[in-house]
């Protein structure tokens, strides 16, 4: 390499530590604003199906600790769920998007959610610099749930919640992981959907932000282009003319009631694009749709 371009490189270089330090200006309004706040993520599906993905959403995660914000991190793992159904020939059926749950299929659920996910993400985050405490909805009675529906079987509908737990974790700057594996008052397991298990946490913790991180851009109109600014009627419309469809109706449900319950907002957002989290929280320019009141 010449002087002449060993000097432009060099200046190539310091342009893009002046981009990044420009960067990091612009989101200082937006980082005061979510300071102190908390802000349940649900994080899950294809969106955890990488190391790679996993490790940048866990820097992501110790990130906004470390700016004040306090994250609650509930994680589902529907697609390894239902891998190691097929690996032990456990057939599954799906009624409105939601998984129907026997007694067995109950006891794998819990030892892949509670077990081998809650774990990993537990462990990634730690790596990071941060401090997490996995546990489930099990523990400290953080979650009593109770039958959802005749012929869903032990798929369960949180009833009452119980967040000491939570609120001693963050005030101690813990951060969080939970799995919805949950109770009822007898003691007998429950597997929740995850998004419902997050949005019924955020509005019980009186979060500002629910975070739903799935496996698409966001909500889709009929035509597949992307939402981006939805109100609680807008959601209850896609649903009722059938826009919206198998396990996207879980998701705009836990967003209408988690906003009716004091949440600020909830973001649907692709959780298979490393740094949505950051994108949507400290931009202008968000990711995904944003529901509210």
């Amino acid at each position: 390499m010449t002087q002449e371009q060993e000097m432009a490189e060099n200046r190539r270089k310091n342009e893009g530590g002046w981009t990044s330090a420009a960067t990091l200006s612009r989101a200082l309004p937006f980082i005061q604003r979510h300071a102190g706040a908390i802000i349940v993520v649900k994080f899950g599906g294809h969106a955890m199906s990488t190391p790679e993905l996993t490790a940048d959403f866990a820097r992501d995660i110790v990130l906004l600790r470390q700016v004040g914000v306090q994250p609650v991190v509930v994680h589902g793992g529907g697609p390894q769920i239902g891998s190691m159904l097929s690996r032990l020939d456990i057939k599954t059926e799906f009624k409105d998007g939601l998984r129907i749950s026997d007694m067995e299929t109950v006891g794998v659920a819990e030892m892949v959610l509670s077990g081998a996910i809650n774990k990993a993400i537990v462990s990634a985050i730690n790596c990071a610099g941060g401090r997490a405490v996995g546990l489930s909805g099990r523990d400290a009675r953080l979650i009593t749930a109770a039958p959802k529906a005749e012929g869903l079987g032990f798929t369960g509908v949180p009833i009452a919640t119980d967040t000491r737990v939570l609120t001693t974790l963050t005030d101690d700057g813990f951060i969080p992981v939970v799995s919805p594996i949950s109770a009822d008052e007898n003691g007998d397991g429950f597997n929740i959907n995850a998004d419902t298990a997050a949005g019924t946490l955020a509005a019980a913790l009186g979060a500002s932000r629910l975070m739903l991180m799935t496996d698409v851009e966001g909500v889709m109109d009929k035509d597949k282009r992307l939402l981006t600014d939805l109100s609680r009627q807008d959601v209850q419309t896609l649903i009722d003319d059938g826009t919206a469809q198998g396990g996207m109706i879980p998701k705009l449900t836990t967003a209408m009631d988690a906003v009716a319950g004091g949440v600020e907002a909830v973001v649907i957002l692709d959780g298979r694009r490393a740094h949505g989290l950051l994108v949507e929280l400290f931009t202008d320019e968000g990711a995904g749709t944003l529901i509210h009141a």
